[in-house]
């Protein structure tokens, strides 16, 4: 069996997905918390959007059609 992922609530650990054990198995866990990804936010994504200006005043607006310039 592989990693479980479950939540802890109201002293229990719930799997997040269905278990292959049998009713009353006991199991040993080590406990690791996962920290879930930040959510992009106006300074993490200003990079992007400089970068994405940057093309646009480029004057290249249908990047598409030069596709295949550097194509062997």
């Amino acid at each position: 069996m592989g990693k479980v992922h479950a939540i802890y609530k109201n002293g229990v650990f719930r799997p997040l997905e269905p278990v292959d054990l049998s009713e009353g198995t006991e199991v040993e866990l080590d406990p690791e918390v996962v920290t879930p990804p930040e959510a992009p936010n106006e300074q993490s994504l200003a990079g992007i959007y400089e970068l994405l200006d940057r093309r646009y005043r480029s004057g290249q607006h249908d990047v598409a059609e030069r596709h295949n310039d550097n194509q062997l």
